[in-house]
């Protein structure tokens, strides 16, 4: 669907509005900032939470959402009204499938299992080939900070390689996160320990 010739970022995060507003204000910067930069912002079309807060904070600034949902949630009514375009895909599958063809880089915010399996699922990509852009972790709040020691230690007992920690990087604010993701950065994957 990229007809639009803006780069594409999409953006996993949570639908959770029960929590501390801090995500909240760092998730409508980085949708401005993005929508700043001229790129357009792909989501899995919220409209609560994070995922609400990012599309919010693009539209702000006249930015491009795509809201990428699958048919149950729209029958839920849990989709943001005013998206720019919005994508229906049968189920979740797809759904994710059709986030990572669409970006050019991945940005993942805050949130719950569905947020974590995306950010792990994405990064299996990038590891395998299947997946060819740039991957930030937005550690507001310092919410990743265990999952990046989990990584890390996956590394250390050699169930990952080394190289592997170049899959991804760790932004502390929504300004470094759209720099990482729109960096040239290139990666070489080990091909032994």
């Amino acid at each position: 669907m990229n007809d639009l010739h803006q780069t594409c970022i999409t953006v996993y995060c949570a639908s959770s509005s029960a929590i501390d507003e801090r995500y909240i204000i760092a998730a409508k910067e980085l949708g401005r900032k993005i929508a700043l930069r001229n790129c357009a912002v792909v989501c899995g079309a919220g409209r609560q939470g994070l995922m609400g807060a990012v599309i919010d904070g693009a539209l702000e600034e006249n930015g491009t959402t795509i809201g990428v949902i699958p048919q149950f949630m729209v029958d839920n009514n849990w989709h943001h009204p005013q998206l720019t375009h919005t994508i229906i895909t049968p189920d979740m599958h797809q759904r994710k499938q059709r986030m990572a063809n669409l970006s050019q880089a991945v940005i993942a915010l805050p949130g719950g299992c569905g947020t974590l399996e995306e950010l792990l699922e994405i990064i299996t990509w990038r590891q395998l080939g299947l997946y060819k852009g740039n991957i930030v972790i937005l550690n507001t709040l310092n919410y990743y900070d265990n999952l990046i020691a989990m990584l890390d230690n996956a590394i250390q007992s050699r169930f990952m390689k080394p190289s592997h920690a170049q899959l991804w990087q760790v932004a502390e604010t929504p300004e470094q996160a759209i720099e990482q993701a729109l960096s040239n950065q290139q990666i070489t994957i080990q091909s032994k320990y």
